[in-house]
């Protein structure tokens, strides 16, 4: 059963706005959600904080939506990770993957840099929206590689959004998750020209996200610091969860959209499915292949 305490300073997103109106923020903390990451992949310690970046960065990125519209970040780079995608929408949902869940970088070298694990690659938002009938998709070339910076690039290349960004994952020595979160200011339109240079310089001395958090800062305190002097007005709040919609049915309809003899070269035995996303298992029956082969046929005729 979960604690008051725990209640109150579980996982959640907050959105505020300065009362000058000159700048955007929200922040988010998202420990139980990384932790579930960890788990559900077997991630590495590498892989932990890369891809606890992702999903705290698409976390962010989700709450300019609305309802259930839903953000995909995916970064695709020529070193030993691979792929790495996370998705999340409005509601509060995120998930993610990585291609090489179990690398790690040879820590002996002191020449290694966190920026190797996904080198020289391609960074890609997808926003679903409403009364949108496809995705809408812009990338740029990583140039850190750390996704903070990226992210922080992205914003100004692809949104035209000057911004300032913190993405943090504190690990323990024994590879354990002890916080995360991460949070993202943004300059409104009629906002003076180099105030948010001076907020990005701020940031360098700001400590981390995760260092607050196991301070016992909370979301609300990280949004005041991080805005000081300015005043700051709550916009918004809601829960963040690592969660997935994936199901056994969506998996058989997913199976029921191949065609006939797609689906004959596999009915001779049944298959198990996992979901990229969250590492969920399905098996489905050959008698239920046989039965998806038997339909479509039936749809030829």
């Amino acid at each position: 059963m979960i604690s008051k305490d725990d209640f109150i300073t579980k996982d959640r997103l907050i959105k505020g706005i300065s009362k000058n109106g000159h700048l955007k923020i929200s922040v988010v903390k998202t420990t139980d959600v990384v932790k579930a990451a960890q788990k559900k992949h077997n991630l590495s310690l590498l892989n932990t904080v890369l891809l606890g970046r992702a999903l705290t960065a698409t976390m962010l990125m989700a709450s300019e939506l609305k309802g259930e519209e839903r953000v995909k970040m995916r970064v695709e780079g020529k070193g030993p990770v691979g792929l790495l995608a996370a998705e999340a929408n409005r509601v509060g949902e995120v998930r993610g993957y990585v291609q090489n869940p179990h690398v790690e970088l040879d820590y002996s070298n002191n020449d290694v840099d966190i920026s190797d694990a996904l080198g020289v690659g391609v960074l890609s938002f997808s926003k679903t929206l409403y009364n949108e009938a496809e995705p809408r998709t812009s990338s740029i070339e990583l140039i850190s590689g750390n996704i903070t910076d990226d992210l922080a690039y992205y914003m100004v290349q692809s949104e035209q959004i000057p911004s300032a960004v913190l993405l943090d994952v504190g690990m323990t020595d024994e590879g354990k998750v002890k916080e995360a979160g991460g949070l993202i200011i943004q300059r409104m339109p009629d906002a003076p020209e180099g105030v948010i240079e001076e907020l990005q310089e701020k940031m360098l001395q700001f400590d981390s996200i995760d260092k607050l958090l196991a301070e016992g800062k909370y979301i609300d305190d990280i949004m005041d610091m991080a805005m000081d002097p300015l005043e700051v007005k709550e916009l918004d709040r809601q829960p963040v969860d690592f969660f997935c919609r994936c199901t056994r049915e969506r998996f058989i309809n997913a199976l029921a959209m191949l065609g006939y003899e797609d689906l004959k070269e596999i009915s001779d035995e049944g298959q198990e499915l996992i979901c990229h996303y969250c590492n969920e298992q399905y098996n489905v029956t050959q008698d239920e292949i046989e039965k998806l082969l038997m339909e479509t046929k039936a749809k030829m005729n």
